[in-house]
């Protein structure tokens, strides 16, 4: 499939699908926040410590020949003042199939759709909400069901690294599976409160004629700051906060995305009203 691009923010993000999935130009977005050196600002993305988790996990989960070995070389070094990671060594080293980089005088890095909003978060939470909002637009056009939008697709691999340092960090082996399950689901409920302000069984009693949990009436908005709180939350339980104080972090981190993102929709609402040609500046 051709090179093709979106507009966001004015800026052109280029994307292809490659072995059937969709890749997003890295390069594109990180010009977002620099125009002269998008490398360099891809590379101080990739220097920190919760990407190269979040990287690692999304190879070991979609990655048969992931190279773990090299993995925990570069895991190691994560976090230290002189760690350097670019996306050539991440590619050569590890063997990752979710990124490609091309060098050169037109170097350039494309990353896959689940990568790419993990960067555009990074780089603005606003810019990430006007790039999915137009990736899902584009979809919509392709005929894909609303449910299978990129943040949800996002939100699912947020899931595996939620569940698999519950299951590193929280569970021993000396639960039943009865306590294992009611781990998960306590945790579950502790997202559902910092972002929902209510547990699944309080919504369900409040809404007995709808059907699914509250998570499928979320609007937009709500889908990407869980999919944030889900890998916050994996990182604060690595780091051995206990759950009281996890819930007040999350709670705080929901109210200020949330209060950005729907100021954000204002204004892109607003421009949408425009009549052509007044959108612009």
């Amino acid at each position: 499939m051709a090179t093709e691009k979106l507009t966001v923010k004015g800026i052109d993000v280029r994307y292809k699908q490659i072995n059937g999935k969709d890749f997003i130009s890295l390069t594109d977005i990180a010009r977002y926040k620099n125009t002269d050196y998008p490398s360099e600002i891809i590379q101080n993305w990739m220097r920190n410590r919760s990407t190269v988790e979040f990287l690692g996990l999304w190879e070991r989960l979609y990655n048969a020949d992931f190279n773990y070995l090299e993995f925990e070389v570069i895991d190691k070094e994560a976090g230290r003042n002189a760690f350097v990671l670019t996306p050539k060594r991440w590619i050569e080293s590890v063997n990752a199939a979710g990124m490609t980089s091309k060098q050169g005088r037109y170097a350039e890095t494309f990353a896959h759709k689940d990568i790419a909003f993990k960067f555009a978060s990074w780089i603005s939470v606003e810019f990430e909400l006007y790039i999915i909002k137009e990736f899902q637009r584009l979809k919509e056009n392709e005929q894909i069901a609303l449910e299978w939008t990129a943040k949800r697709e996002l939100a699912k691999v947020n899931y595996h690294i939620h569940t698999g340092a519950i299951k590193e960090n929280l569970i021993v082996p000396e639960l039943t599976q009865k306590q294992i399950s009611f781990v998960y689901a306590n945790e579950a409920d502790m997202l559902n409160v910092a972002l929902f302000g209510k547990t699944a069984s309080e919504w369900r009693t409040k809404n007995p004629d709808k059907k699914g949990n509250m998570r499928d009436y979320a609007s937009v908005e709500q889908l990407l700051v869980l999919a944030n709180l889900e890998s916050y939350n994996a990182i604060l339980i690595e780091q051995g906060l206990p759950q009281a104080e996890r819930i007040v972090l999350l709670n705080k981190t929901a109210r200020k995305q949330l209060e950005t993102l729907m100021s954000a929709r204002i204004q892109y609402d607003k421009l949408l009203s425009l009549p052509k040609g007044k959108n612009k500046k």
